[in-house]
């Protein structure tokens, strides 16, 4: 009988446990989301993505440094928020422990303040595998988070644009092959 109680003890604090990390992961609120976000007129995005994806694309291509450049000045200074959003290893199957993170960003663009707004979901990578494979997944990544985001959660598709930077944009360039480096973001440039 004690055995079979320290059993259930010990089976309740592994469940709190687990649950404690998917919470740590996901504290976002959709008011933080809001907050990240919100643009008026004055100081909407000033962003092309095709260009941005463009720059990315010659980047991956020429080989670069992975050092921060001219695209890192000018996504940091933009009205963005970072997700960390989970996927299977070298796939972008998104990984269903961040479905919630998905849905607090859905929740965030159905409010007023959000609603229509033009969002970029620009896809990041960190320097394993070839500059070209990071590339083509964090494309992959991208357009996987704007899809669940207009089929899962109704966020209008053309309110949506997916890029992706692969590693050309490292959050952490001294350690390239870091997990902050695989992020997703959340740019809003306006109607």
């Amino acid at each position: 009988m004690k055995q079979t109680v320290r059993l259930i003890a010990l089976a309740a604090a592994a469940t709190v446990a687990a649950s404690a990390g998917a919470l740590a992961q996901n504290q976002m609120t959709p008011a933080q989301v809001v907050q990240n976000l919100y643009e008026t007129e004055g100081t909407v995005a000033k962003l092309d993505p095709a260009a941005l994806q463009a720059a990315a694309d010659r980047a991956a291509a020429s080989g670069g440094d992975n050092a921060p450049g001219q695209l890192s000045d000018q996504l940091r200074a933009l009205p963005q928020i970072s997700v960390e959003i989970n996927f299977d290893r070298g796939s972008a199957r998104i990984r269903p422990e961040s479905y919630e993170a998905v849905g607090v960003i859905a929740d965030a663009l159905h409010t007023p303040y959000l609603a229509g707004q033009l969002i970029v979901v620009v896809g990041n990578t960190d320097a394993t595998g070839t500059r070209e494979y990071n590339l083509k997944l964090s494309k992959e990544r991208a357009a996987e988070v704007r899809d669940a985001l207009a089929t899962t959660f109704a966020v209008p598709a053309k309110n949506l644009v997916a890029i992706g930077l692969g590693e050309e944009q490292l959050q952490d360039p001294a350690n390239p092959d870091s997990g902050v480096n695989r992020r997703v973001l959340f740019i809003n440039i306006g109607k």
